[in-house]
């Protein structure tokens, strides 16, 4: 992407993620979390995923980072979860079970993910990976 698609495309999208309205918040989180991997980006998704102001943004802009079945998304989830107070964790946790809990298959994908974070170089990550990783053992 170069920097005037950048500005053009992505700019109003990263503005509506500090709206006062929660649905705009979510709305944004979804479709940031697309382009998760663009720097500007990553740097907002993890404000949206431990959003102080409403879970439902938390829920969404995780599902749709979970919805991309990488590491990058995973990551930024767990990283979120890690630092998450109880509520906000709860629907971190929802999220992972919306998303990847839903079949056998899923559940065999998200292990395969998580074992790659198991070794992240951030010890948060890593053990939230492994917290999930050993019921699916």
């Amino acid at each position: 992407m170069t920097r005037p698609e950048f500005d053009d495309e992505l700019m109003p999208t990263l503005q509506e993620s500090t709206s006062a309205s929660w649905s705009v918040r979510a709305a944004s989180g979804r479709r940031l979390a697309v382009v998760a991997d663009v720097p500007e980006v990553a740097e907002v998704l993890p404000r949206l995923l431990l959003d102080g102001r409403d879970t439902f943004v938390t829920q969404e802009t995780a599902e749709a980072l979970l919805g991309r079945w990488d590491v990058l998304g995973l990551r930024m989830v767990l990283a979120a979860l890690a630092s998450a107070d109880d509520d906000t964790a709860d629907h971190l946790d929802a999220a992972i079970l919306n998303v990847c809990g839903q079949s056998g298959v899923d559940g065999e994908r998200l292990a395969a993910l998580c074992s790659v974070l198991t070794s992240d170089a951030d010890a948060a990550v890593s053990g939230e990976a492994r917290r999930i990783l050993e019921p699916l053992r």
